[in-house]
């Protein structure tokens, strides 16, 4: 799901990075940088079960501008709170349901998350590139 998400966030021109941890204790499913210097997290949802086991979420939209859920589509949304975003996806696409408000970060957080998000592409791409150098970061 989050590839198919991904998919459909590179057609608004974000990019993503998936699994990313913007601080410790804290791990969203896909953070996504758009063409302005927005800052997007989705979380990825598989079931009910999956979505109400989840404590952490309240914590993850102190790191963005805007907070998605991506479900299927036989996923019950009305589960999802509604002063948050929606974007039906599966592993080959996706689409933007429902924008989440904006609520923008400070930008001493901004300046912190950007540079943390460029180092974590710049780790993971060296990692593909030379597989024997090992990563540092989450």
């Amino acid at each position: 799901m989050a590839r198919g998400c991904a998919r459909a966030l590179r057609q608004l021109d974000f990019n993503c990075l998936e699994e990313f941890v913007p601080t410790p204790g804290l791990r969203v499913d896909l953070m996504a940088i758009g063409p302005k210097g927005e800052i997007w997290i989705v979380e990825c949802k598989s079931s009910r079960a999956d979505f109400q086991s989840d404590s952490k979420w309240h914590g993850y939209m102190d790191w963005c501008d805007k907070y998605f859920w991506a479900v299927d589509a036989a996923f019950p949304s009305d589960l999802l709170p509604q002063h948050t975003g929606l974007i039906i996806a599966d592993s080959y696409g996706g689409e933007l349901i429902r924008d989440a408000p904006e609520d923008r970060l400070p930008p001493a957080r901004r300046k912190k998350i950007m540079l943390k998000f460029a180092r974590n592409c710049a780790d993971r791409l060296r990692g593909y590139i030379d597989p024997t150098v090992a990563t540092r970061f989450e």
